[in-house]
């Protein structure tokens, strides 16, 4: 898909907008004055400029305060997101209640929500996929520049399935300022930061702008740059048992090779993380016509990276020993349209769209390209937003999504394919006072195509079509001024990816020969979730317990090697690695989350705060055993000082052991975490230019997650100093 197809394709959908003039008012609007262009509210994210202090859901098809979600749902932006801005959306969510990470060395880090990673979550740029192949393994990037970030949600539970039944995990949207929503006050707008990480020397800067010309139309441009080197540990890179192993092969007579294995050598690795240094660059311009009856924009983005790969380091005779680095590329267009009814049925009509041309090549150590992953992905959603009658709101609209998916090289581990997707959702919500409820349903369709181009025997040819349905039900109620108690109830559905469904191939990425199966059914389940919102002026407490019954739940497994040699014997390739086959079976998860605050004390014009945030997943597969991946029970406390100019941070994060594992894993020893930091404000509050220093992981403690594939390989991040210098004019 050439740059050219990609113009011409927003310019089509640019086309096929309603015909609705964008400067009708109605009588009583005309007679009301003009707001002036800063205040006015153009969707959500405006919303949320208009009324400082309050929560607004941004990911939401109308306006709504965080605490009147039936779900757990964090905002992450202001001071928090700049403190907490890693390169990876994953690592930078980290600290968020029921959130861990993939945490396949420091460049590939995708979120991990309530233990759900992969197909069950969606990570989103202002609403529309990433369109990229993170989904298909762990050690590919997302293409999000969380750089320029200006605010993270994630929602966790039924309300994300307004984005696909993949969502049943939850959504993680990063929003940006890409395309404007407003017209800037003094006819200009300028952000950006810049940020020394002493872990992996990291240097990273990005800075955005927004012109006005004229009264209707603003220009967009941004860009950022990010460079590290290998990343320092705190300890061995290899856990105990992998040193163990490796030692006690190192003790064996050596084998013939051509390039023997040093296992003493792999044991004795610590500091730092070999292989991991990264380069990558971001650029993106964007324009936007915004008037009193609506807005219409439009934005290009190119996004480069080249990366390394952690090494996935032999410990016994016979494993393979490789260190991939990774070059991704991908072109993208965005389009976002808005046109406001005021009528006295619907509201809004909201466009989102996005297309993408993505590839990346996995490097050899010779630099020669060993595999390449092309993707060409068009998604788009349109929104109709009623307009309020008597405490009724709601939306509804037509979601649709492609993707063409290739894989080619030594290691294809899938048959050229392509996805359709078109679903039907709406969400009412009914608003009785201290008593509200909520009703949403999903309606999808889904064409699963794959196809081979050398006539590879090993790889299903043929479709799959999948029709899914997908409701939720729930309801809350105040029990006093700022207190509310809800409870929602689900049923979902979702298609098998092309991944589960036609995987046949060794991936050395994640050191496993997979095997998927054409035959699976849709993945069923039903859920609940209790939620707690209380917010005080001086406390507040958030809380969510859920539990789920998944039918044919989509799961891999380490199997006998003799499975994937039958699936590979057509094309006449040996199996090397691991074979890993997905299966279907009951399963089970439940879990809790909360998080609080409390004011302690007042000193002054300083406040002292405390918080205390802690999540706890338990997930089976039924008959089999404890389901792979699942982070372990979490606390996370911080004690913070603020005043008007400095507020002065200190945490203490403690993951205990996760010892419940499947018969393929190890187990992961608990580890404590120290981290500090002091934000500035030097000019006053009035100006927004601020510096944040911070320590974190002060005591070098060798820590590793357990949702990782390569967390016997990589551990976290040692010791870290980071400095951060944000501003905004």
């Amino acid at each position: 898909m050439s740059h050219h197809r990609l113009l011409l394709g927003v310019a089509t959908l640019a086309l096929v907008l309603p015909a609705v003039p964008v400067q009708a008012r109605g009588p009583a609007e005309t007679a009301a004055p003009a707001a002036p262009a800063e205040a006015r509210p153009l969707d959500a994210a405006d919303d949320d400029r208009a009324a400082p202090g309050r929560d607004i859901v941004v990911t939401a098809p109308f306006r709504q305060s965080e605490a009147d979600v039936l779900a757990g749902t964090t905002i992450v932006s202001g001071e928090e997101l700049e403190r907490a801005l890693r390169p990876t959306i994953g690592e930078t969510l980290v600290r968020q209640p029921g959130v861990s990470a993939t945490s396949f060395g420091p460049n590939a880090s995708r979120p991990v929500l309530r233990g759900f990673q992969g197909e069950r979550i969606r990570v989103l740029t202002d609403g529309i996929g990433s369109i990229d192949v993170s989904n298909t393994s762990v050690d590919h990037a997302v293409a999000i520049n969380s750089l320029i970030a200006e605010r993270v949600e994630v929602l966790r539970g039924p309300s994300a399935l307004l984005f696909g039944s993949s969502a049943v995990g939850g959504v993680v949207n990063v929003i940006d300022t890409r395309i404007p929503r407003t017209i800037p006050d003094k006819g200009y707008r300028l952000a950006g930061n810049a940020t020394y990480g002493s872990a992996a020397t990291e240097r990273s800067g990005s800075a955005a702008t927004d012109v006005a010309i004229g009264d209707q139309f603003v220009v967009h441009a941004d860009g950022s740059y990010l460079k590290t080197d290998d990343l320092k540990i705190g300890g061995y890179a290899l856990s105990r048992e992998q040193r163990a192993r490796a030692l006690a092969s190192a003790a064996l007579p050596p084998e013939p090779a051509e390039e023997p294995i040093d296992f003493a050598a792999n044991a004795a690795i610590r500091g730092r993380l070999p292989n991991t240094a990264s380069e990558t660059w971001n650029v993106g311009v964007g324009g936007a016509l915004i008037t009193q009856g609506g807005s219409l924009g439009v934005s290009y983005s190119h996004y480069d990276s080249l990366y390394g790969v952690p090494v996935r380091y032999a410990t016994e005779p016979g494993q393979e020993q490789e260190a991939p680095r990774i070059k991704l590329k991908q072109d993208r267009v965005d389009l976002r349209a808005e046109v406001s009814m005021g009528g006295a049925v619907f509201d809004k009509l909201r466009l989102r769209a996005a297309m993408a041309d993505y590839q990346h090549g996995e490097l050899e150590e010779n630099g020669e390209v060993g595999t390449q992953f092309f993707n060409q992905g068009l998604e788009g959603r349109l929104e109709l937003v009623q307009a309020e009658r008597g405490g009724w709101l709601g939306a509804s609209g037509v979601q649709f999504f492609n993707r063409r998916f290739d894989v080619e090289g030594e290691e294809a581990f899938l048959p050229r394919n392509e996805t359709s997707q078109v679903g039907l959702f709406t969400l009412q919500q009914f608003n009785l006072g201290d008593f509200r409820a909520e009703a949403g349903g999903r309606y999808e369709t889904t064409n699963v195509d794959a196809r081979t181009q050398d006539g590879d025997a090993r790889f299903f040819r043929g479709g799959r079509h999948f029709e899914a349905v997908s409701a939720s039900l729930g309801a809350s109620y105040a029990l006093a001024d700022g207190i509310r108690l809800g409870l929602n109830g689900s049923r979902t559905e979702r298609a098998p990816s092309a991944e589960e469904l036609f995987a046949n191939g060794a991936h050395a990425g994640t050191q496993a020969y997979e095997l998927g199966n054409p035959d699976f059914r849709l993945e069923k389940s039903w859920g609940l979730e209790a939620t707690l919102h209380a917010h005080r002026p001086d406390w507040s407490f958030d809380a969510s317990a859920y539990y789920n019954w998944f039918s044919n739940y989509i799961y891999d497994s380490q199997v006998a090697p003799e499975a994937c040699a039958a699936a590979a014997a057509p094309s006449g390739r040996t199996v090397d690695l691991p074979c890993f086959q997905y299966n279907q079976a009951d399963a089970r998860y439940y879990g809790l989350e909360a998080q609080g605050s409390a004011t302690l004390a007042r000193i002054g014009g300083t406040r002292i705060n405390a918080d205390l945030l802690g999540d706890w997943v338990h997930a089976t597969v039924v008959d089999t055993g404890p389901v792979p991946r699942i982070p372990p029970l979490r606390l996370l406390g911080g004690l913070e000082a603020q005043s008007d100019r400095i507020t002065a941070r200190a945490e203490v994060e403690h993951s205990f052991q996760q010892d419940r594992v499947a018969p393929f894993e190890t187990p992961t020893r608990g580890f404590t975490l120290v981290n500090a930091s002091v934000a500035f404000k030097p000019f006053g509050t009035d100006n927004a230019t601020a510096l944040i220093l911070s320590a974190n992981n002060i005591f070098d403690v060798n820590a590793r997650r357990h949702a990782s594939v390569l967390k016997d390989f990589a551990p976290l991040a040692g010791r870290d100093l980071r400095a951060t210098l944000s501003f905004k004019l």
